[in-house]
């Protein structure tokens, strides 16, 4: 019996499922620790809605694990004749462990960036990274302030170990080599059948492999795919991957009627002003009093007072939304009013290519056009991108030139900046557009030791570094006050996306993605309340009101200040789902399909009302995918301008 399990490698393949076994049960602690550390984010019935969500995951957790097993799998099987003696079987655990732990220490990532991003981290991640000069002391710092993730990590990482350890190869050499090889072969070719049916997702030749947006098949709101998702898939899944493919389907005519992707504005603008554009560092808006105020919060606190006062003299947009969830995302969606999904446009094939934008169109009209940064330059891609669009002047770290003001991680601290950044505009020839990005509200949340204790600590990390970047931005508005081109000059205040959330109302799915968007106007020509959806692809056409540019130009957003054709819509993506919002309806769908509709009150999605409504539910869907193959083709194309569009109005 003995001589016949080790022809038939029993042994070796029971002990080979066992090890496999072994990843799914870690791959289910890490789905677990991964909803408790962001369960707030996630409105679940109890523990059956939990092990549903589990279940379903079992199959994305298949491809992870069997993609990251490939080379163990197979060396396990090969008929190689040594297979079971000790050097072989050690090779076999030193390739297991750092492949699988590898892929594994990705969900724990995710278990502090997802309240960041609200989505699990893909491939694309790495363009925040990539252009990073400080990775060393960014890994430092999470370290330190997350050292119990990596606690639980080495925890998970030894007890795995020792179970794989635990169950051994019994070492033998077969006695009849021709049954031995034959078998193999045939254990190997059935192997491999599962192992691709694995991988896909299932058996069916018509069936396309598994992908992030199936996650959202089998779930009761769209936030819960990514407690179905897991890290390694996402990150399988979406290399080399990219979100841009040809699509029709949708009437050109309903696409122009919706959106007018070629608009022309005829604002008579006698004296150039200059504009100065704040993109304020995860200042969610949340955090804003002013735009707050009609949210109806018990107990709510903010904590931007100067923003608040200036909002009192100004036009502000308390229902405005971002296109993107990262800083790269918001660089595009307010600067060349082209948002992202899945991907950033700006780690795509396509980023390089020339585009049309409110600093080509400033640059048209004599304007002087700057960007500033604190951090180390070319930190988030910012500087190649601004080349792209076609800036006069970067002013970094490098510029700022004193790194006494360094904060250690992430760039000059904002206060010292904004002043060094007064500096510069108060020398600049006018007219100018300038664009400042701040820094200072990230994790890991600190501000400078003379400024301890000075702003409130609040609930959350964040809300000491609101108040830090808000004084900074008094500070700034202090200085220039009595310069020559202040009165001339229209502030534009918007942030690039969330971050912490405190408030129920904000970890709804929808508000997550809230910005402010402030028009302030010194000569006080811009005041009031306007509550109609905004988002942040309207940034640019605005701008282009104010500036007075009248030629045609291509942008799917509207002026907040002038335009009176296209109704106010927003939009914004989860990573596997698309949020559409107009009139009193949002829809969310996926790449191929409607997954609800709902009032647009219900910014949870708690109510699926597409049942019940399938003429709105149809309408809503033709807009939505009218937008994103207008998007798909233009960029594709190369028609993100107005001269090489097909379209007229």
């Amino acid at each position: 019996m003995l001589d016949f399990k080790n022809i038939y490698r029993l042994n070796e393949y029971a002990v080979t499922l066992y090890r496999i076994f072994l990843a799914y049960i870690f791959y289910f602690v890490a789905r677990l620790l991964f909803y408790l550390y962001n369960q707030d984010l996630f409105k679940l019935g109890g523990i059956g809605d939990l092990l549903a969500l589990c279940f379903w995951g079992i199959a994305f957790d298949t491809t992870a694990i069997l993609y990251v097993n490939l080379l163990f799998i197979a060396l396990s099987l090969l008929p190689l004749w040594v297979n079971t003696s000790r050097t072989y079987q050690k090779t076999l655990l030193w390739i297991y462990m750092t492949t699988n732990l590898i892929a594994f220490a990705t969900n724990f990532v995710d278990f502090i960036y997802y309240s960041y991003t609200f989505t699990r981290s893909t491939f694309a991640s790495f363009e925040s990274l990539e252009n990073e000069k400080n990775k060393e002391e960014l890994l430092l710092s999470f370290l330190t302030d997350y050292w119990h993730v990596f606690l639980i990590f080495f925890i998970c990482a030894f007890t795995w170990t020792k179970l794989y350890k635990s169950v051994k190869v019994r070492e033998a050499v077969p006695s009849k080599k021709l049954p031995y090889f034959l078998s193999s072969i045939a254990a190997l070719l059935v192997t491999a059948a599962l192992v691709v049916g694995g991988i896909r997702g299932d058996f069916k030749h018509s069936t396309r492999p598994i992908n992030m947006v199936d996650a959202s098949r089998h779930v009761k709101a769209p936030e819960h795919a990514n407690i179905v998702l897991n890290t390694p898939f996402a990150f399988i899944r979406t290399v080399k991957s990219s979100d841009f493919k040809k699509m029709e389907g949708v009437p050109q005519a309903v696409i122009d009627s919706t959106f007018h992707p070629i608009k022309q504005y005829k604002d008579s603008v006698p004296n150039k002003p200059n504009i100065v554009l704040f993109i304020l560092e995860s200042f969610g808006r949340e955090y804003l009093g002013s735009f707050n105020k009609d949210m109806n919060i018990e107990n709510y606190v903010g904590y931007t007072p100067f923003i608040d006062s200036l909002a009192q003299h100004s036009l502000i947009f308390p229902n405005a939304f971002a296109n993107g969830r990262k800083s790269i995302h918001a660089m595009s969606s307010i600067l060349a009013g082209i948002p992202s999904f899945k991907i950033a446009y700006t780690s795509s094939p396509y980023a390089n290519r020339e585009i049309k934008s409110i600093i080509s169109a400033v640059n048209e009209m004599g304007y002087d056009t700057s960007f500033f940064h604190g951090a180390p330059n070319g930190s988030m891609g910012f500087l190649g991108f601004g080349n792209v669009l076609g800036y006069d002047h970067y002013y970094g770290k490098t510029e700022y030139n004193n790194d006494e003001d360094f904060d250690g991680i992430w760039g000059i601290w904002d206060e010292p900046f904004l002043q060094y950044t007064a500096d510069v505009l108060s020398e600049k020839q006018e007219p100018f557009f300038s664009t400042i990005f701040t820094v200072s509200s990230h994790a890991p949340y600190q501000i400078p030791e003379k400024y301890k204790g000075k702003f409130p600590e609040g609930t959350l990390d964040i809300h000491k570094c609101v108040g830090y970047t808000d004084y900074a931005l008094k500070q700034f508005f202090k200085k220039i006050e009595n310069e020559a081109w202040y009165k001339n000059t229209i502030f534009v205040i918007t942030a690039d996306h969330g971050n912490q959330i405190y408030y129920e109302e904000y970890q709804k799915i929808v508000n997550r993605y809230g910005v402010p968007i402030l028009i302030f106007d010194p000569n006080g020509k811009y005041k009031g309340v306007n509550r109609d959806l905004a988002q942040q692809i309207d940034i640019y056409p605005t701008l282009v009101s104010l500036t007075g540019y009248q030629k045609p130009f291509r942008s799917w957003g509207r002026s907040l200040i002038s335009d009176t054709i296209q109704k106010p819509y927003a939009l914004s993506n989860t990573s596997t789902n698309f949020l559409f919002m107009r009139d009193s309806l949002i829809v969310v769908r996926n790449d191929e399909n409607t997954l609800g509709l709902y009032d647009i009150k219900d910014k949870g999605l708690i109510n699926n009302i597409a049942k019940k409504n399938p003429f709105k539910t149809k309408k809503m869907e033709e807009m939505t995918k009218g937008f994103i193959q207008d998007y798909m083709n233009r960029i594709l194309d190369g028609r993100l301008d107005a001269e090489n569009s097909t379209e007229t109005e």
